[in-house]
């Protein structure tokens, strides 16, 4: 039931803006009660912390499905994984919905993914962190940490706002990767 409503949210969202999206909206879209969409969601709060929070589930498989695919090479994962967050950013509707703000000045979901993404960034740099592990590197804790924090913070950077095609920024990415991460 959850993920029905948030699904419906999410289409809610991108198609009539954020300011639009009630529970009893959602409700009759998902055909239940507006009293089961705040039973199962809480408050409109909890209901965006849900939406951002499926999508960024959605991004973090992408990212570890780039990183399964180069098990050996780091840069390459990187440079995977990067491709694949900028590409899946291009066609996320709730993300164009989100940064775009065409719908008034519906910006109350942006601070979610910009000065209030601290769980956003945590939970990034928690799976690079993982998927990073199985690699030989010669770096100290501190140092690493520095190193994901830079990758994380610099594709999220071009997830907000591109600015080249994804396949050239991940290569960018990846070329600063490597001069980080290798001996």
């Amino acid at each position: 039931m959850r993920e029905r409503i948030v699904g419906a949210a999410v289409r809610l969202t991108a198609e009539v803006g954020w300011s639009q999206v009630t529970m009893a909206k959602l409700g009759d879209l998902v055909g239940v009660s507006r009293q089961t969409v705040y039973n199962e969601l809480g408050t409109k709060s909890g209901l965006a912390e849900a939406m951002i929070s499926q999508e960024l589930d959605r991004f973090l498989g992408v990212v570890s499905d780039a990183f399964d695919e180069h098990p050996t090479d780091l840069v390459a994962a990187i440079r995977a994984a990067s491709r694949a967050v900028l590409e899946h950013a291009q066609d996320n509707q709730l993300l164009h919905a989100v940064v775009s703000a065409t719908h008034g000045a519906d910006t109350e979901l942006l601070p979610l993914l910009t000065t209030h993404a601290d769980s956003l960034l945590l939970a990034a740099k928690v799976v690079i962190s993982e998927r990073i592990a199985p690699y030989d590197l010669d770096l100290d804790a501190a140092h690493l940490d520095a190193a994901i924090d830079m990758v994380v913070r610099v594709v999220l950077s071009h997830v907000m706002q591109p600015t080249a095609a994804p396949a050239d920024t991940a290569e960018s990415i990846a070329w600063i990767s490597a001069r980080v991460l290798r001996p």
